[in-house]
C-alpha cells in the first residue's frame, strides 16, 4: 500500500489500483478492483488500522470488471453506499448486460472475470459535489460512457482519474483506443479535466503523478 497523500492510499489489486482516503466520517474506496480480490482491501484496511466496517462509501468510476469487481462483497460485509453515474448505472447493478467490443470479451474470459451485480445507491447525472463532503464528480466519457472521475479537496487537489487516462509518474498517457469506447470522446474528457485544478493525479492503472499533475494533463490535451 502507497501512501500518496495524507490520508489517501493506493492499493494494487492485480493490475489495477483501488484507491482509499480516510474521512472524518469513515473510510472510502474509489472501486475495487478484480472479482474476488476483496481480502486484498481488508489487508490494506487493517494497515490503515481500519476494518471493512469502516468503509462508509464505495465510488466507482465506470463499470469494468477490474473497478467495480469487489463492490458486491464489500457493500454486503460494510454497509456502504456506492456511487456512480447514472449512465453505467445499469451496468453495474446487472440491469443491462456489459456492452463489451470484442477485445474486452476476450479480456474478461481470461483475465478479469464477471463481477457480482452491485446496487447503485446514488447515481450521478451532474458534475459537482457528492454526497461525501470534500469529493466532486466529473463526467468524463469515453472510456465508457457513463465514466466519472472524482476530485478531492485535499492537498491542493487529488484527481481520481479512473480511466479517464494513465499515469506514467511524471508524464499523462491516453488510455489505449482499442480500450476505450469512443476514442475522440475520450480526448475530449482530457481536456476537461485539464481545464480543473489539482496537483496530485492518481489512476486506475500507471503510477500516480505526485506534484504538478494538471500540467502534465494540459501537456497531453495539448497535443
Amino acid at each position: 500500500m502507497l501512501q500518496i497523500a495524507e490520508g489517501v492510499f493506493e492499493i494494487a489489486v492485480g493490475f489495477v489500483h483501488v484507491h482509499l482516503v480516510l474521512t472524518d466520517d469513515g473510510v472510502v474506496l474509489v472501486d475495487t478492483g478484480l472479482p474476488g480480490k476483496s481480502r486484498t482491501i481488508e489487508r490494506a484496511l487493517g494497515e490503515a488500522r481500519k476494518t471493512i466496517g469502516d468503509v462508509r462509501t464505495i465510488l466507482l468510476t465506470h463499470w469494468h470488471a477490474d473497478h467495480v469487481g469487489g463492490a458486491a462483497a464489500l457493500r454486503r460485509r460494510s454497509g456502504a453506499r456506492t456511487v456512480a453515474h447514472a449512465i453505467d448505472a445499469p451496468v453495474i447493478t446487472g440491469a443491462v448486460p456489459m456492452p463489451l467490443p470484442a477485445v474486452q470479451r476476450t479480456l474478461a474470459r481470461l483475465v478479469t472475470g464477471k463481477p457480482e451485480p452491485v446496487m447503485v445507491d446514488e447515481s450521478l447525472s451532474a458534475d459537482g459535489p457528492v454526497s461525501v463532503p470534500g469529493f466532486s464528480a466529473f463526467h468524463t466519457p469515453g472510456h465508457t460512457a457513463g465514466h466519472v472521475s472524482y476530485l478531492l479537496d485535499r492537498a491542493d487537489g487529488i484527481l481520481f482519474a479512473g480511466d479517464a487516462a494513465t499515469g506514467g509518474g511524471t508524464k499523462v498517457r491516453h488510455m489505449s483506443r482499442t480500450l476505450n469506447a469512443d476514442p475522440t470522446t475520450a480526448r475530449s474528457s482530457v481536456a476537461k479535466l485539464a481545464a480543473l485544478s489539482f496537483d496530485v493525479a492518481v489512476f486506475g492503472h500507471g503510477k500516480a503523478v505526485a506534484g504538478g499533475a494538471v500540467e502534465r494533463f494540459r501537456d497531453l490535451a495539448a497535443r
